[in-house]
């Protein structure tokens, strides 16, 4: 098939990536959210941004949902939720002393990860955590073994790493990180430290590997790519940055379709859309309308994996939606 015939009316088309948007692990966290404001009632305090979506957050204030930085905001005894990007334990002792009633909505891939770290810690290993800077996960990884953990941020930071004993250390890393950069880290790490050891699996998530992997199969066929999730979305941004790898022309990040400048359209046949692990569909069917109001009406879906993994909602909160249900009949 010729590209004309792919392109049939205007010309243009959308090559609209799957998998996107929603991963198992963002929509548990928002689900915990929603089956607690039914169950206790608002308000329902979150620590932090439950997961990185503007659309997200504003509707779950809607229903009741209040945000907060620290413990501290929360009136003691009140609910609070932690975010899927995981906390350090000493958030969960902070909540303690608050009386707080505490429902860990970690995605379970990065508890994996916290696990992994306090077992090397617990084995005297140095740990060299690939991530960004600052970033909710880092900040919670680092703080199960703090005196372990040295994060190593990017390529560009693997030539500074001091370890105790080169034959004694082990790599992890943020979940939503680029997959070719964390590669190119870990072989920069290794020319330094050649016993450096791997994580038993792999650390960067299922959901951010296929996400990337399904963007590279269709960048170098795209004018521009587009891509819908928010600037404090980690794995959002990196998709951006894996489609100019891979070979398109342009690519952007939006939270909302009103978002996109119609000048990024003006000379493109071919135009990239997927969404971040944390972006509802509805956000990107809203910019599907707005392409096809301006001739890009022929949308291909290129599928390359199909996801089917689920996670069950946190413990605390399935005990007392078991215990309502119960009491009800």
């Amino acid at each position: 098939m010729t590209e004309s015939e792919r392109t049939s009316g205007t010309g243009k088309r959308v090559l609209l990536a799957k998998p996107r948007g929603y991963c198992a692990g963002v929509d548990r966290a928002v689900q915990t959210v929603e089956e607690a404001l039914k169950l206790y009632g608002a308000p329902i305090y979150v620590r932090k941004e439950i997961v990185h979506n503007k659309h997200v957050v504003r509707t779950l204030e809607g229903q009741g949902a209040i945000f907060v930085e620290e413990n501290e905001e929360v009136p003691e005894g009140a609910t609070v939720i932690f975010s899927a990007h995981g906390v350090a334990p000493e958030v969960h002792e902070q909540a303690k002393e608050r009386s707080l009633k505490a429902i860990d909505a970690t995605c379970p891939l990065v508890t994996k990860v916290h696990q992994e770290a306090k077992r090397f810690a617990a084995e005297d290993y140095d740990i060299l955590l690939i991530g960004h800077e600052g970033h909710e996960e880092v900040i919670g990884t680092s703080g199960e073994a703090p005196d372990h953990i040295q994060l190593v941020d990017g390529p560009e930071d693997a030539d500074g790493v001091t370890v105790r004993d080169p034959s004694k250390v082990v790599w992890l890393s943020q979940t939503t990180l680029s997959v070719d950069e964390t590669l190119e880290t870990v072989a920069r790490l290794k020319k330094r430290l050649p016993l450096l050891q791997s994580p038993p699996s792999d650390d960067i998530c299922y959901a951010t590997s296929n996400r990337q992997h399904v963007v590279k199969e269709i960048a170098a066929e795209c004018d521009v790519v587009i891509v819908v999730g928010s600037r404090n979305s980690s794995n959002s941004v990196r998709l951006v940055e894996v489609a100019l790898d891979a070979g398109a022309r342009a690519g952007h990040l939006v939270d909302f379709a009103h978002e996109i400048d119609d000048a990024w359209l003006a000379d493109a046949r071919t135009v990239g859309l997927t969404s971040g692990a944390s972006v509802p569909d509805e956000l990107v069917q809203e910019v599907l309308a707005y392409l096809a109001e301006r001739g890009f009406g022929d949308v291909e879906e290129v599928v390359t994996a199909n996801e089917r993994l689920t996670f069950s909602l946190p413990q605390e909160l399935k005990r007392d939606m078991k215990a309502a249900a119960a009491a009800r009949s």
